[in-house]
């Protein structure tokens, strides 16, 4: 039955097939997070620095009402060009198929659709959570790392959201948050927010024996892995905070709410940081994917 819900690149398919390491990635990157034609040279980066890491790159989105896992380049260009693409949670998924229109896949979207191709690690920039000043505006993503098995590698948690409320939110959902090399979360373009974290794992092969252990236990929610930024991309703790205050307080004067308020403020910080804010992003994304290369590799070879 799955094969007829889900379509896969042959690469993708053949090496989930014999075992060998898939890393997920996430498509509103591409249509909502990066600007033209910034979003397809990144989507590109990724899958070549996935590569480069040992894994099979598996892009994931809906095109024309079916969800694919694994994007061909012209399939990438193809997202990364079009206009009108609706952004997938848990609840779009339903309707982008419906109605066969492009979907754009959500940290949630992408674990969903990740799980069910049988895919164990995905990669992102950083997580959603709850808005600042909106504690009742809480994102999908985190209701979704309760209740879906992928191991996430991200930054953190977007560092324009409230920080101490979105792991309080973590914890009620029963998610483990793990530093690879931290003890403390990092705060997405800034490496320490000073929020301690569930634990510190300083090697791949830590991380995988969690996401093991979680599997042997059948516990049903996701694991968290949180990677600092390189340190010579960092936008600095304080500059990157005076920032955000001000892209949050112009969301709030324009009306913006809802799931428009993230793709907003990530535009108006790149306006108003001359690409700074932009820079750090496209570095911790790399940063990322690589080391999700790393634990889909030690997970692979230790089925």
């Amino acid at each position: 039955m799955m094969e007829h819900i889900l379509r896969f690149a042959p690469e993708v398919e053949a090496a989930l097939a014999v075992g060998r390491p898939v890393v997920a990635l996430e498509s509103t990157l591409i249509t909502h997070g990066l600007p033209r034609p910034t979003n397809l040279q990144v989507a590109r980066q990724l899958e070549v620095d996935v590569r480069a890491g040992g894994a099979i790159p598996a892009t994931i989105a809906i095109l024309r009402g079916k969800p694919t896992i694994g994007l061909t380049d012209g399939q990438l260009e193809e997202l990364a060009t079009a206009d009108h693409v609706r952004k997938c949670s848990r609840r779009d998924l339903p309707i982008v198929m419906a109605q066969g229109e492009y979907g754009a896949t959500t940290v949630a979207g992408t674990m969903i659709l990740a799980h069910l191709a049988g895919i164990v690690v995905f990669a992102t920039g950083g997580i959603g959570g709850v808005h600042r000043g909106h504690p009742f505006d809480v994102s999908a993503d985190l209701l979704e790392l309760g209740r879906t098995p992928v191991a996430v590698v991200c930054a953190g948690i977007k560092s324009i959201l409230d920080l101490p409320l979105t792991l309080e939110k973590l914890e009620t959902q029963g998610v483990p948050v793990v530093g690879y090399g931290t003890a403390t979360l990092p705060a997405f373009y800034t490496r320490d927010s000073g929020l301690p974290i569930d634990a510190r794992m300083d090697s791949i092969a830590e991380v995988a024996a969690l996401v093991r252990a979680r599997e042997a236990l059948q516990l049903s929610q996701g694991t968290l892995i949180v990677c600092p930024i390189p340190a010579e991309a960092e936008w600095p703790a304080q500059e990157a905070e005076t920032a955000i205050a001000q892209a949050t307080a112009e969301a709030e004067s324009r009306g913006i709410s809802g799931r428009d308020v993230t793709p907003f403020i990530l535009g108006y910080l790149a306006e108003i940081s001359n690409g700074r804010s932009l820079e750090a992003n496209i570095a911790l994304l790399r940063n990322n994917v690589r080391l999700a290369a790393q634990l889909a590799k030690a997970l692979s070879s230790s089925l």
